[in-house]
């Protein structure tokens, strides 16, 4: 599964994160000939980088980018704008307005389809790596640059840092109708360089608008507000886009604490793909992205990452020069 673990890699000893099928799609495929597996490693190598490492900073080169953004509009993605926005119309939760109905946790407890938002979108990775077009979700987040997004470490991070990402906001059939946005830079924490740390399983991505100088992501999209320190158990929802589907997904459930630094909401049938999806509370504020234990959970459960002091830290420096 595509960032959330199986229950049959569980049981093989093995745990796929929820936003990339690269490994465990070569392992399944050397049983189809060296030369295959040769051609997905090939693939793999030539959409990696390795960045600064040591800081967790990768700064993306402009013309590869560009290159990245022209091959998702290439066939994969069309875009047909939409007014800009400022984000109110989604500040009560997207499909649900909580502050009339009062919070009700979704029953039954299973995600199911939901509008698209803004401010919420589908990662892409163009070309031979392994993954689907769309392997992983994303969130814009408030920044003083206005050019932020959240999402899992392992989305953007793996034997290297990915140099062929794209994020799509509100993202739904094959449509983005707030443009296609691609890195300027992506922060990661050290220790998630180094070993893959599960609790360290976050990054921020700054990202522009190829053809579009001095746009910026969050006047057109809105973008939800960091929460750090957040009083658990909370009314949460997550949101997340399958790789095999074309519109997002939503749960809504108790949020609790699973240890001092992971968090874990109850929901079946969150995917493969929604991994750096957002864990959201009180409507707008950000507390998690799907990520973290197991890579992000299983079929049952979603973790996040605990969003303290490590996260307010990679945060606040993501948002410097």
């Amino acid at each position: 599964m595509v960032g959330k673990a199986d229950e049959r890699e569980r049981e093989r000893g093995r745990v796929a994160p929820r936003g990339s099928v690269a490994v465990g799609l070569l392992c399944t495929v050397v049983l189809a000939g060296v030369g295959f597996v040769a051609w997905e490693l090939r693939g793999i190598a030539a959409n990696r980088a390795d960045g600064d490492p040591a800081r967790g900073i990768y700064q993306q080169d402009p013309e590869r980018a560009d290159r990245t953004a022209a091959a998702v509009l290439d066939g994969i993605v069309r875009e047909e704008p939409e007014q800009p926005t400022d984000g109110r119309a989604f500040a009560d939760g997207g499909s649900v307005n909580w502050r009339r109905t009062g919070w009700q946790p979704s029953d039954p407890l299973e995600a199911r389809p939901a509008p698209a938002e803004p401010a919420i979108g589908a990662l892409f990775s163009p070309g031979s790596d392994g993954d689907p077009d769309h392997h992983c979700s994303a969130v814009v987040v408030h920044s003083p640059g206005g050019d932020l997004i959240a999402t899992a470490a392992h989305c953007v991070y793996g034997g290297g840092f990915r140099t062929n990402l794209a994020f799509a906001p509100g993202y739904r059939d094959g449509v983005a109708p707030f443009g296609v946005w691609v890195p300027t830079r992506i922060d990661v924490d050290p220790r998630w360089t180094r070993d893959q740390d599960p609790d360290h399983d976050i990054a921020f991505v700054r990202l522009r608008r190829p053809g579009y100088p001095g746009q910026r992501l969050e006047d057109v999209t809105g973008a939800q507000t960091m929460g750090f320190g957040t009083e658990l158990p909370a009314p949460a929802r997550v949101v997340g886009y399958p790789n095999i589907s074309e519109q997002p997904l939503e749960c809504r459930n108790t949020l609790v604490p699973a240890g001092p630094t992971q968090v874990r909401l109850d929901c079946a049938d969150v995917p493969n793909g929604s991994s750096g999806g957002p864990v959201l509370t009180d409507r707008s504020t950000l507390i998690g992205v799907i990520g973290g234990r197991d890579g992000g959970g299983d079929d049952e459960t979603s973790y996040s990452v605990r969003f303290g002091d490590g996260v307010r830290a990679l945060y606040e420096r993501s948002t410097k020069p």
